[in-house]
């Protein structure tokens, strides 16, 4: 559905900071180098902790972090070949079926009990590591993004990770809100927007934008040709739920991956392409140098004065979650029903009940936001040229 660009003014329903997740995705819980052979390592995925490991002969396992006999965190024990052996009385079990398979104490002879931690589908790709936490029946129908620039040498990667102390609605409208190009007027961002088209599906939220950039930083990330220059390009984001895709006409991309945690904790993983202006070779050899300085050195700073945003907007929504906000780009208003949609997707399926999903004394289903709640597409303006803001063309 294609949607108005005109900048209008509407109210932002205050609950949508409060809406869970639709877990039948794929959702990442950290780069591949972190799980090394016979670790175990914590993971959370919307309140739902998992232990995931990775056995001697190098393959991934992910269990519900709860031992089945006492409830112990089954990251705190140990791998048995490619067994989780708990901590507390030794209770082994499979990585691949969460059935119990060995209790130490028991004589071999003796039946065992019926114990079996609760597994999820996991896989590994574009050096990260991904987890379905939802009905694993669905997983093979749930792709992975794809980064068609992963596997050419002609871009160079850069991997970014943030964590953010807010509600991943937050987190995500800021990735589609390229009005925000204010807050990096300090370190030569972009300037200058104009949101030119906005479709959205069932799943799906597209807008593209005409950017301008200027200066040595947009000249370095090959932007401009001139630092004294302004230019201006084209830019499209993609958020495809739960993850978002980026392209900048041939010149730079991102992947940027959500993990929802908490109502008020979020974790990314993203996935910068850059075209730089080298001779092959040369790149070939500064690729380890590039893909460390550019994060630390650049990306960084934009990230920073983004999370405090994001914390900022977060913590004043739980001073007062009353608070009424007006908002006047569409691009926000039609990604926040779809955030909505996907979370009464999977609450109104058998045994998609939202309460396994949330914390204790988090809204019940009854009080949790629906799309009919957010302004509807059908009811926006049908002008599709103009930028109006407080009834001013521009």
């Amino acid at each position: 559905m294609e949607l108005a660009t005109a900048l209008r003014g509407q109210t932002v329903q205050n609950k949508i900071r409060e809406v869970g997740i639709n877990p039948n995705y794929w959702y990442p819980v950290g780069w591949s180098d972190r799980f090394q052979p016979n670790k175990i390592v914590p993971v959370v995925i919307w309140h739902q902790a998992i232990a995931v490991y990775r056995d001697a002969e190098g393959h991934l396992h992910a269990l519900e972090n709860a031992c089945p006999h006492r409830g112990v965190e089954l990251h705190k024990g140990k791998v048995h070949g490619t067994h989780l052996a708990c901590p507390y009385h030794g209770w082994e079990f499979s990585g691949s079926t969460g059935e119990c398979v060995n209790i130490p104490y028991l004589p071999k002879t003796q039946k065992l009990p019926c114990a079996q931690a609760r597994t999820f589908p996991i896989q590994e790709k574009y050096g990260l590591v991904w987890v379905f936490p939802g009905d694993r029946a669905l997983s093979d129908l749930q792709p992975l993004p794809e980064a068609r620039e992963f596997e050419d040498p002609d871009w160079l990667m850069v991997p970014v990770t943030a964590h953010f102390k807010a509600h991943f609605s937050i987190c995500n409208e800021n990735a589609m809100d390229v009005f925000h190009g204010f807050l990096h007027e300090d370190l030569q961002g972009w300037f200058d927007p104009v949101l030119t088209d906005l479709k959205e599906t069932e799943s799906m939220v597209r807008a593209e934008y005409q950017v301008s950039y200027k200066g040595h930083m947009a000249k370095f990330l090959g932007l401009t040709d001139r630092a004294d220059q302004v230019t201006t390009l084209p830019i499209a984001i993609q958020y495809s739920y739960p993850h978002y895709a980026t392209s900048l006409q041939g010149i730079s991309a991102l992947y940027l991956m959500r993990l929802p945690i908490s109502p008020v904790e979020s974790r990314s993983f993203a996935l910068f392409f850059f075209k730089v202006r080298l001779p092959k070779w040369v790149l070939r050899s500064l690729r380890p140098i590039l893909s460390w300085a550019i994060p630390k050195f650049l990306l960084q700073r934009f990230l920073d004065q983004d999370v405090d945003m994001m914390e900022s907007e977060q913590q004043t929504y739980l001073k007062n979650p009353r608070r009424r906000y007006v908002e006047i780009n569409p691009a926000i208003i039609a990604l926040q029903r779809l955030i909505v949609r996907q979370y009464e997707q999977f609450s109104q399926q058998p045994g998609g009940s939202p309460s396994s999903h949330r914390p204790t004394g988090s809204q019940s289903s009854e009080d949790a936001p629906s799309a009919g709640d957010l302004p509807q597409a059908e009811n926006l303006p049908a002008v599709k040229s103009e930028q109006a803001v407080g009834g001013v063309t521009r």
